[in-house]
């Protein structure tokens, strides 16, 4: 308990069942405070909120906690996250619901503060390992959200968000006692420039090599969104399940994806390569994502689980690849870009996602999954005319 990673770990846990959470129970949460039955657009424009107050503040509480210390900064993110989830568990209307989740997202951009937390006290022989736990921690903190929000939900749907306020209160209090300053206060003012959350990207759209791999990326991390999107809504209506079997689903989805890209992600890419690697991935996807939208019966659906993580090897081949076209000493400033991308994707998917799902739920709900395989297509093409410098390390020198 008095191992300060023990309570960046906790957070990372948190946060993440925070995400996952609220997957089964806001159509239900949302039918309640809209008073209308279609609800996607509302889920889009929720999920989009979330995303881009991520993306905005996560660098500004970066560089908070450069000045001020990363201690303080994780405080108030943590009684900010227990605040938003009580105001969405007391909301009446749809605009004390989004102003929950607009401050749940804000104070989920401690993630940055955490890595960089973790940074300050690991010796750099550690700190591949300590990241490592670092993923994990928020995997399996996605895996437990959604069943645990499904659970709760089925007894009141606004139980889960009780439950969540009160699991960040006592890890703010277990922080204010236990967790220990790991950088002292600086002097110097904060660069402005540092705060705005596109500058990583700038150089990048200006190679030619780097572009199309960052927009296969994007593509790929746009697509990601249709599920947590998407899922519980088809779920309900094509399978009339609840929010337990909502839950569970997306629980048994994330277990898959977690045993294919511990186990199978390496020896795929060593076996096959980078690009065959990203072919299969895209196939397996495909494969499910045509089950899916026809499926009647839910059985299906987790029969065809397994092949549908498969479709996760993708993204880190695609991730391999690209990093074998940057020096070694830019790995970092890559890295930011691909988590811009991200953020980007999980702002406009949402939207795009619950539009198309808006205008299939009467006829076919399914038919939102066949529109994830339009956009998969999309990257076949360019993954096949991609123009690679040798796959070694350190051939991009100059990134600035």
């Amino acid at each position: 308990m008095k191992n300060p990673l023990f309570v960046i770990f906790t957070a990372i846990a948190l946060d993440a069942v925070g995400i996952g959470l609220i997957f089964p129970i806001l159509p239900g949460l949302l039918r309640e405070v809209t008073h209308t039955s279609n609800v996607a657009p509302y889920i889009g424009i929720t999920t989009a909120l979330y995303a881009v107050m991520q993306f905005v503040f996560a660098p500004v509480l970066g560089a908070l906690s450069d000045r001020l210390g990363r201690r303080p900064v994780l405080l108030i993110s943590l009684g900010g996250a227990a605040i938003s989830y009580v105001l969405m568990a007391s909301a009446s209307t749809l605009w004390l619901l989004l102003i929950g989740r607009a401050i749940a997202g804000l104070t989920s951009a401690n993630m940055a503060v955490a890595t960089a937390y973790i940074t300050d006290i690991s010796p750099e022989d550690k700190r591949a390992g300590r990241f490592g736990v670092f993923n994990a921690m928020f995997g399996v903190g996605f895996i437990i959200g959604p069943v645990l929000g499904g659970l709760l939900g089925d007894y009141w749907l606004r139980l889960p968000f009780i439950v969540a306020a009160g699991l960040n209160a006592c890890n703010m209090l277990l922080a204010l006692f236990v967790l220990a300053e790991s950088r002292k206060a600086q002097q110097e003012k904060i660069d402005l420039s540092a705060l705005n959350p596109l500058q990583p990207m700038k150089w990048a759209f200006s190679m030619k090599v780097l572009a199309p791999l960052i927009l296969v990326f994007f593509i790929f991390s746009f697509s990601g969104e249709v599920y947590g999107t998407c899922w519980a809504l088809w779920g309900a209506d094509t399978f009339k399940w609840n929010g337990l079997w909502i839950g569970l689903s997306l629980g048994a989805f994330g277990v898959c994806q977690a045993l294919v890209q511990a186990f199978l992600t390496g020896p795929a890419v060593k076996l096959m390569g980078d690009r065959p690697t990203i072919f299969v991935g895209l196939a397996c996807a495909c494969l499910a994502l045509v089950v899916m939208a026809l499926a009647k019966q839910s059985w299906m659906i987790f029969a065809i689980m397994p092949v549908f993580a498969l479709g996760g090897i993708g993204t880190p081949a695609l991730q391999s690849l690209a990093t074998k076209q940057v020096e070694k000493g830019k790995q970092g400033q890559f890295q930011g870009v691909l988590t811009s991308v991200i953020s980007l994707s999980a702002i406009i998917g949402p939207l795009v996602f619950s539009s198309i799902y808006f205008l299939v739920q009467k006829q076919w709900p399914g038919a939102v999954w066949l529109s994830n395989i339009a956009v998969y297509m999309i990257i076949v093409p360019i993954v096949m005319n991609l123009r690679l410098k040798k796959e070694e390390p350190g051939l991009i020198n100059d990134l600035d």
